[in-house]
Parts: C-alpha cells; structure tokens; sequence
C-alpha cells in the first residue's frame, strides 16, 4: 500500500487528494449547517391617475410613486437593507453579532474567531449573510437572511422587514408634512402679501380723502359739464340783451355770472387733470394700489387651494410596505450543499491538475 502511494503524482495529490480530503472533511463534518429565513413585499404607493385641474396647473404631483413608490422605492428599500444603518437598528440589542458568535459554530465559519470584530468588520461579515433581490416584474422584493439557527434566521429577517416598514413609513410621513408646510408657507406668505396690499390701498385712500378716483372723476366730468350748460345758457342770455336790449340792467349780472361759470369750471377742470395733486393723478395710483391688491387676493385663492389640495393628496396618498409571506421559520438546512461542494472541489483540483500537468510536460520538452 505504501508503495504505492509513493507512486502517486505528488502533484495530483497536492491539486487533487489534498483539498478534496479537507473539502470532505469541511463539509462533511466541520461546517455547520445554515438556515435561510425568506419573506416578500412590495412597496406600495396609490398611484396618481386622476390628477386635479389644480394640479395640472400648478405642476403638483403630490406625494406620488417617485417618492418611495415603484421601482425607486424598491431600490430605497434595497440600499437600507444593505446598509450600516440597517445592521446598526437591526443590532441594537447585540440580535446579530450573537446570532453569528455562538461557541456551536466553526471557527471559521464564525464572526470574530479569526478576524477582528470591530463594526466594519461586522458590516462585511453582515453582508454575507443578507440579500436583497428584485422579482422578474421589478415589484415584489425577496430578503433572504442567513443564520445557523432557524430561530436566529427568522428573527433577523423579522426585524429587518419591520425596519423597512418603519422607514417606509417615516419618508411617506416626511413627504406628506414636507408637501403640506411647502402649501401653508405658501399661504402664509400671500396672506401677508394681500393683507399689506390692502393696507396700502387703505392708507392712499386715507391721505388722498378719495374713495374711489374714477367715481370721483365721473362725478367732476359731470359737474363740468352741468358748468358748461349754465354758461352756454348765461352767454347765449348776454348776446341776445346785448342785441335787442342794450340798456338792460340783466347785462352786468350776466357777465359776472359768466366770469363765475367760467372760473369755476377752470378750477374743477385743474382738479380732475391739472398737476401732480390732481385726481388723474391720484387715480393713476389708485388703480396701481388696486391692482397689487387684487393680484395678491388672486394669489391667496390659488394658494389656498393649493393648500386644500396638499391636504387632501397627502389624506389619499400614502406609501407603505405590503408583506407578500411573512418571514418563514426553515425546517431544513439549505447550506452548505455537502456533496455538491465536495464534488465541485474535485472536479476543479482535477482540471488544475490536468493544466499543471501540461505545463509541465511541455517545459520538460522544451528543456529536452
């Protein structure tokens, strides 16, 4: 027997023999078994397909799937179940670091025994023991968590999932607040802009003593034009005396009359158009102040309906977490494959042999 094994190629025993006895003695003895705890969800978001005139107007989609929704809240989800974050929640009561630091477990299997156990080295430890992935739709999502007991397995998984949901949650919470103070800033801030556009209105007519400019104006137009007619009347009056009665004692009083009406409608006309204190003047004014204000109790009704809309998107729209299956409890160990991986030692010692083999004959050669 022992002749023959020193007629072995050192070689196929190095490459062959050797990692296939270790992988047999790994697998088949060593390596403890591992339980894989699975559960799916989907992140849900009610979609936005009866959009609001108001909305289609002012470019608001609310708190729609962009946010946590869809495919980008699939893939919010994946970065935190991967993340420090993720490890740091899900450890917080040292969940993780005894699920992996049990004295059952191999040595080389277990976290801490060979290297370091600091909380970088658990985060690399962490992420070969997690997965995140993607169904063929893109929607349902499937963590799977790696544990050496099926208990350990389930609760990791359980608490990640709940992590997840309460994270969901807090960014839908975060957006409906962050849409609604945006709506209310919004209001607020055309609320003061209408209450002082009103308060200048009032002040103008305050200092002015004018109500209302163009009221005021129709009322001078008129009053000159009443003017007019009595001097028309008072001048036609003085030609016909001054024709037929030129002695009459009517003369002089109708041309102080005349002087009077013709005064008065000069100064009534410097009112309504003459200066900068006239009333065209004032209106010009006026109507700017008037403008501002409706202006502004226009952008109060747009922002108040902007604000009943963020309300009643964020009452309507909220995203969550929809659990498919519940984080399951294995019954069986799904790792490691023994044979599988005994045989796939072999194959490959057997086809590193094979190369080395030829490397060698054909460096011989080339020697000979």
């Amino acid at each position: 027997m022992s002749d023959r094994l020193k007629t072995i190629n050192p070689l196929f025993i190095l490459t062959v023999i050797a990692p296939t006895l270790i992988a047999i003695l790994y697998f088949g003895v060593l390596a403890n078994d591992v339980y894989v705890s699975e559960s799916r969800f989907v992140v849900r978001t009610p979609a936005n397909e009866n959009a609001s005139p108001l909305s289609a107007v002012l470019g608001q989609t609310g708190i729609g799937s962009g946010s946590v929704g869809g495919v980008e809240g699939n893939g919010t989800i994946s970065e935190y179940l991967l993340s420090r974050r993720a490890l740091e929640e899900a450890n917080r009561d040292d969940l993780v670091v005894d699920a992996y630091t049990d004295d059952s477990i191999f040595f080389v299997d277990r976290f801490g025994s060979l290297w370091g156990r600091s909380k970088e080295q658990l985060y690399q430890y962490f992420l070969g023991k997690v997965s995140i992935a993607e169904g063929v739709t893109g929607q349902v999502m499937t963590l799977r968590v790696n544990a050496y007991t099926p208990d350990e397995a389930a609760k990791i998984n359980s608490r990640l999932l709940l992590q997840s949901e309460e994270l969901v949650n807090g960014l839908s919470e975060r957006s409906r607040e962050d849409t609604i103070a945006l709506a209310q800033e919004q209001v607020d801030e055309a609320t003061n802009k209408a209450r002082l556009a009103r308060l200048e209105l009032a002040q103008f007519r305050s200092k002015e003593r004018i109500v209302d400019p163009e009221q005021q104006s129709e009322v001078g137009l008129q009053m000159v034009g009443k003017l007019q007619d009595q001097l028309i009347a008072a001048r036609t009056q003085l030609r016909q005396l001054q024709t037929y009665t030129p002695q009459a004692s009517q003369i002089p009083f109708l041309r102080t009359q005349i002087r009077q009406l013709e005064a008065e409608i000069e100064t009534t006309r410097q009112e309504l158009t003459g200066g900068a204190n006239s009333l065209s003047s004032a209106m010009v004014r006026y109507q700017e102040l008037l403008a501002n204000s409706e202006f502004a109790e226009q952008q109060l009704a747009i922002s108040l309906a902007s604000l009943q809309e963020a309300q009643a998107e964020a009452r309507r729209k909220r995203a969550y977490i929809e659990r498919i299956a519940d984080p399951s409890l294995p019954d069986y160990a799904e790792e490691p494959r023994r044979l599988r991986s005994i045989f796939a030692t072999l194959i490959l010692g057997l086809l590193t042999w094979g190369v080395l083999s030829m490397l060698l004959i054909g460096v011989r050669e080339h020697r000979d």
